[in-house]
């Protein structure tokens, strides 16, 4: 199984996505209020086209740790299920999970998993599922809230995996 996390956020201010103006316009759009974030943490299932996202209001250790949490109850041994082994991607930033004393909880939560840790700095597979998500679901809208924001994240996951589902070819091994 190859899964490739990363993390990304959301803004209760409009992302504004294909737009153009002429040339030395200044191109703004009203949006009252501070701007808020909501940090999403996520795993892409490569094969299936599939994202898990977790939200969150920070990025923190136990975000990563509950994002493993849902990914053993999606993919994890149970009994009757085949057991395959997952390798998850990392990216290579400064916020990545595999470097300093504050990852350590981290690291302990892929060891007991025996989950394989592949950093790779090259752009990972799941940014195209964030930039899908931010210019095609969350665009050109403001939120009133982060529950609101939150909320439309968690709904627009939901479209956007059952879109790529059914774009998925039922035959792997045509696919392939």
């Amino acid at each position: 199984m190859l899964l490739f996390e990363d993390e990304s956020e959301a803004l209760t201010h409009p992302y504004l996505a294909h737009v153009w103006a002429g040339r030395g316009a200044d191109l703004r759009v009203a949006a009252p209020g501070q701007a808020r974030k909501v940090a999403m943490i996520g795993a892409l299932d490569f094969a299936a086209g599939t994202l898990v996202v977790e939200t969150s209001r920070s990025k923190r250790s136990s975000d990563f740790i509950a994002l493993l949490t849902r990914l053993d109850e999606l993919h994890g041994p149970r009994p009757g299920r085949p057991t395959k082994p997952v390798v998850l991607v990392i990216d290579n930033g400064p916020h990545s999970y595999q470097q300093g004393v504050a990852c350590r909880p981290r690291r302990a939560a892929m060891a007991v998993r025996r989950m394989a840790a592949e950093v790779r700095p090259e752009l990972n597979d799941i940014e195209h599922a964030w930039r899908d998500l931010k210019r095609r679901f969350l665009a050109q809208k403001s939120f009133r809230d982060l529950d609101n924001l939150d909320h439309a994240i968690h709904a627009a996951v939901t479209d956007l995996n059952h879109e790529r589902q059914s774009k998925t070819c039922a035959n792997l091994r045509i696919a392939a």
